[in-house]
């Protein structure tokens, strides 16, 4: 079962994946990376953790510490957009300046790989989906775009899992 924002993760030992799911779902499409995670329930194999999140630093780090490959899952803006595109990099650094402001929160993953090279605390290997939202708006319910992209993030987040020796 996925772990909300307000509870400590454990602590890993050894070669582990955790999927992280960031957004809000009261922000209509801000929550494609809740949906994301919520669609790979029962669909991954053991030893690999489901956690979802708002996106905040240090809830971030927390989340991906000790674990041999992170994939985060998150909702973008982008200029010009293109509603349901998805993006999939592979982290070890923030991002360039250009792109800094993409997360469709304030603070976020750029702040969080930040701090956590500087405490030593990056996972093993980080990979970023990020599929391009139409509407941040109130309220819930993914727009028609981004609803149809899911399914294709969650079959890349397999094969992620997959690539990192975990059978799935």
């Amino acid at each position: 079962m996925a772990k909300g924002p307000g509870r400590r993760a454990v602590r890993r030992v050894g070669r582990v994946v955790v999927v992280i799911g960031v957004g809000n779902e009261y922000r209509r499409d801000d929550g494609a990376g809740l949906a994301v995670v919520t669609s790979l329930r029962d669909r991954v194999p053991p030893g690999v953790e489901l956690v979802l999140t708002d996106g905040e630093p240090t809830r971030l780090i927390e989340a991906w510490t000790g674990a041999a490959l992170a994939v985060v899952v998150d909702a973008v803006r982008a200029d010009p957009p293109r509603p349901g595109r998805v993006h999939r990099f592979e982290l070890d650094r923030p991002l360039a300046g250009a792109t800094r402001t993409a997360s469709s929160h304030g603070f976020g993953l750029d702040d969080a790989i930040q701090l956590a090279l500087a405490l030593d605390r990056m996972p093993g290997k980080l990979i970023v989906h990020a599929i391009e939202a139409a509407d941040l708006t109130q309220g819930t319910g993914l727009t028609s775009l981004v609803a149809a992209a899911v399914g294709d993030v969650v079959s890349a987040v397999l094969g992620d899992i997959r690539d990192a020796g975990t059978p799935a």
